[in-house]
C-alpha cells in the first residue's frame, strides 16, 4: 500500500513539474511584455502614458526611436546572457560559471577597442556595418579569450586549473585593451560606456544585430542540449552515450563566444545576468538542458529589463550604468546563495 502511494506521489509531482514548465515560458514572455510596454514609457520626465505619446508627434518620436529600441535591445541583450550563462555552467559542469569568466569579457572588449581604434568612430555614430563589424570583432576576441583559457588549462577536466587560466587571461587581456585604448584617447569615452555597461547606446540596429545572433544560438544550444544532460552526469557517461564530445564542444564554445560578444558589443560589460538567470530557472523547476536554455535566455532578458528600468528611474532624471547597477544586485544574490549552500552544507 506504501508503495502504491509513493508511485502516486511521484506521478502527482511529474504532473505538477509538468504544468510548471508549460506555463512558465508563456508566463515570462508575458511579464517580458509588460515590462517593454513600461520601459517605453518611462523616460528623463519620470513615468508617461504611451497613449499620450500618440497625440504629440515628438513624444511619438522619443518612443518609437529612443525609448522602444532601447527597452527591446535590454531585453535581447539579457536573453543573450542568460543564454550564455546556461552554455557555460553547462559546459563545464560549474553551477557557479559565468559567460565573462573564462576570458571571454576581457577578449570581446579588446576586439572591440581595436576596432574603434581603426575606425575613428564613436559607438553612438555607428552605422548598422559597423555595429555588426564590432559584433563580430567582440566574437573573434571573446572566443579567442576563451580558446587561450581552454590552452592554459589543458581543457575543461581541472575546474579549479580551468577558473584560475580564466582569471590570468582576463587580466592579461584587459590590460592589453588599456594599451590599445590609451594609444587613441579619442576612443575612451566610448570604452568607458562598454566597462559600466550602458542600454543606452541601444537602438534599432543593434536591436536587428542582437535578434540576428539570438535566433540561430537558440537553435545551435537546443541541438547541443542533449550533450549538455549527457556531461551532468559525467565525462565517461556521457562518452558512454556514444555523444560526439568532440565537435560539440567546439560548437559550444562557439555559442557561447559569439553570445557574450554580441551583448558586450552592443551593450558593454553587464554582469551576473548570464550566472543568476539560469539559477532562477532552476530554482523555479527541475528541467533537462533543453528547456532550461530557452527559459534561461527568456529570464535573462526579463532580468535585464528590469535592471534598465531600474537605472533610469532610481537617481533620475541622471541614469545609472546598468551595467554597475547589474553587478550590486547581482553580487548581493550571488552572496545569498554563497550563504544558503553554506548553511545547507554544514546543517
Amino acid at each position: 500500500m506504501s508503495q502504491m502511494t509513493a508511485n502516486g506521489l511521484a506521478v502527482e509531482g511529474l504532473h505538477a513539474r509538468g504544468a510548471r514548465r508549460r506555463w512558465l515560458a508563456p508566463l515570462l514572455l508575458g511579464l517580458s511584455a509588460l515590462v517593454m510596454v513600461l520601459g517605453a514609457s518611462v523616460g528623463s520626465t519620470g513615468l508617461d502614458a504611451l497613449w499620450q505619446a500618440v497625440r504629440d508627434p515628438v513624444a511619438w518620436q522619443i518612443v518609437m526611436d529612443i525609448r522602444l529600441p532601447r527597452t527591446v535591445g535590454a531585453w535581447l541583450t539579457g536573453a543573450l546572457l542568460g543564454l550564455s550563462g546556461a552554455v557555460a555552467q553547462g559546459l563545464f559542469r560549474n553551477p557557479l560559471a559565468d559567460p565573462f569568466l573564462l576570458g571571454s569579457a576581457s577578449g570581446a572588449v579588446l576586439g572591440v577597442a581595436v576596432l574603434l581604434v581603426f575606425s575613428g568612430t564613436p559607438v553612438a555614430a555607428a552605422s548598422w556595418w559597423l555595429k555588426l563589424g564590432l559584433t563580430g570583432g567582440a566574437f573573434l576576441g571573446a572566443l579567442g579569450g576563451v580558446l587561450l583559457t581552454l590552452l592554459l588549462a589543458q581543457g575543461v577536466q581541472h575546474t579549479l586549473r580551468l577558473l584560475l587560466a580564466g582569471v590570468v587571461v582576463g587580466y592579461v587581456l584587459g590590460a592589453v585593451k588599456d594599451l590599445v585604448t590609451l594609444s587613441a584617447p579619442d576612443v575612451l569615452s566610448s570604452m568607458l560606456a562598454f566597462v559600466l555597461g550602458n542600454t543606452g547606446l541601444l537602438g534599432w540596429s543593434a536591436c536587428g544585430v542582437l535578434a540576428l545572433v539570438l535566433v540561430p544560438l537558440l537553435v545551435l544550444s537546443a541541438a547541443t542540449a542533449r550533450v549538455l544532460d549527457g556531461l551532468s552526469l559525467g565525462e565517461s557517461t556521457a562518452f558512454s552515450l556514444g555523444l560526439p564530445l568532440t565537435p560539440m564542444r567546439a560548437l559550444l564554445v562557439a555559442v557561447l563566444a559569439l553570445g557574450t560578444g554580441a551583448a558586450v558589443a552592443q551593450a558593454g560589460l553587464i554582469g551576473f545576468v548570464g550566472l543568476a538567470a539560469p539559477h532562477l530557472v532552476r530554482g523555479l523547476l527541475r528541467v533537462t538542458h533543453g528547456p532550461l536554455l530557452l527559459l534561461s535566455a527568456i529570464t535573462g532578458g526579463l532580468l535585464l529589463s528590469v535592471a534598465d528600468i531600474a537605472a533610469r528611474v532610481l537617481i533620475a532624471p541622471q541614469e545609472l550604468p546598468v551595467g554597475v547597477l547589474t553587478a550590486v544586485l547581482g553580487g548581493s544574490y550571488l552572496l545569498w546563495l554563497m550563504y544558503r549552500r553554506t548553511r545547507g552544507g554544514g546543517g
